[in-house]
């Protein structure tokens, strides 16, 4: 039988608004799971110009519906959710056991692996790779290491994760000192301070694999809601300027605990021009007027960390890649009314590198490689308050259906402005996406 459950993930850099197509799509699931990353990823939701921000609370939190889950492919954060509990609780959104539960194998980001994000970017200066600095990677790296690990679970046995804590912080000061020739971290408050979290969190936290298998068995709809964009990909991205965990849908089993037949439908996400933070090549950046432009109107300004976005045009030789990657079924475009008034749009169709046309696709060589570029008619209308694809002016339609074909997929969904209602329906094959 084919899988009701439905995955998606970010084709480009990240930020790429994933958080309202979850929330559109949050609507006809039972169960909405993070599977990657941490509060390194955010996403963003406006309901009747309400706005909700996320870094680690999935986005079907505002449906009353929905079972929300960070699965244990998660770094988990326990501050940042605490925060975003305690902020959603002040807004009347609910959230306990009942629809928020939190996987006990999902690894524990800790003070140690925020100190070492800080020092390490510090240390590497202009060759720095571009962190959130929330300790993403560093929480990671423990995990792969195994002996300096805390996981979820951990934190709701006081006495045990002392004298672990204890003995972690002992080798991390001493790491600390001599490589950087900084302050000692005290392990008792940080023991204290984690079993807090952990008493506080308690309820919540299960054996969430299980938990999905069974909901797949018993024919419940999953949507599987990724971080970051597939370019940061620590396996396929643009390596070493990547997250640290395995974004695109290839890490939804692994991340989740679940079957690789249960990713379902898989929806790409893409925004109709392209951003990125931090360091790595980027071959259609604009770093000028136009850069400027799209920033300001796009308002491409980080979630997590407020840093300004580099921008530039979209980029359908990358975006193809990313779309094969994860088996992507159907695209999600969002950010089209960011576009209205530029006179003469460019898609990036392939890369020259040396001279010669490059196939396939290989993210290592971007930073090398010459766009070769479409140029598309702009139009000057503006498109905020269209609800139907032929409301659109013929140039935005042409330029939809010209990404259609570059990247030989459907898009099913189109955002024209941040609001919920500020969607159009199009090409989508999602049981009851549509009303």
């Amino acid at each position: 039988m084919k899988s009701k459950n439905v995955t998606v993930v970010g084709l480009q850099w990240g930020d790429e608004g994933k958080g309202k197509v979850v929330d559109a799509l949050g609507r006809i699931c039972k169960y909405v799971v993070r599977f990657c990353g941490g509060a390194n990823a955010g996403h963003t939701v406006v309901v009747n110009d309400d706005k909700f921000s996320m870094h680690l609370i999935p986005c079907g939190i505002l449906y009353s519906h929905t079972i929300n889950v960070i699965g244990n492919g998660v770094a988990f954060d326990p501050a940042t959710a605490l925060d975003e509990i305690s902020a959603l609780h002040a807004r009347d959104v609910h959230i306990g056991a009942d629809n928020f539960c939190i996987s006990g194998a999902a690894h524990v980001v800790m003070p140690y692996h925020k100190l070492m994000d800080r020092l390490s970017e510090r240390k590497l200066g202009g060759g720095k790779i571009g962190t959130t600095a929330r300790g993403i990677g560093p929480c990671y790296s423990d995990k792969a290491n195994r002996s300096t690990a805390i996981r979820v679970a951990e934190l709701t046995n006081p006495q045990s994760l002392c004298e672990k804590v204890r003995r972690i912080v002992a080798l991390k000061n001493a790491f600390f000192q001599a490589t950087y020739e900084a302050e000692p971290l005290d392990a008792d408050e940080i023991a204290a301070e984690y079993a807090e979290y952990g008493q506080q969190l308690a309820p919540m936290i299960r054996n969430t694999g299980p938990m999905l298998r069974q909901a797949i068995a018993d024919g419940e709809r999953i949507l599987f809601e990724g971080g970051q964009g597939s370019m940061l990909d620590v396996d396929h991205g643009t390596y070493p300027f990547v997250t640290s965990s395995s974004v695109t849908a290839c890490g939804v089993p692994t991340g989740a605990g679940v079957p690789p037949a249960a990713v379902g439908q898989v929806v790409g996400l893409i925004k109709a021009y392209t951003s990125r933070v931090g360091a790595g090549a980027f071959p259609t950046e604009q770093d000028n007027e136009l850069g400027e432009r799209l920033r300001e109107r796009g308002r491409e300004y980080g979630t997590t960390t407020g840093r300004p976005r580099r921008c530039g045009w979209f980029d359908a030789f990358a975006v193809r890649y990313a779309a094969e990657l994860s088996g992507t079924s159907e695209l999600a475009l969002s950010l089209l009314d960011v576009l209205t008034g530029i006179d003469e749009l460019k898609i990036c169709t392939g890369y020259r590198v040396g001279g010669k046309s490059l196939d396939p696709f290989d993210p290592d060589v971007m930073g090398r490689a010459e766009c070769v570029y479409e140029t598309m008619p702009g139009w000057q209308d503006d498109i905020s308050s269209c609800r139907n694809f032929q409301d659109l002016p013929a140039q935005a339609r042409d330029y939809v259906s010209r990404l259609e074909q570059l990247i030989g997929r459907p898009i099913g969904f189109i955002s024209i402005g941040p609001d919920r209602a500020q969607s159009i329906l199009h090409n989508t094959s999602i049981e009851s996406l549509v009303p």
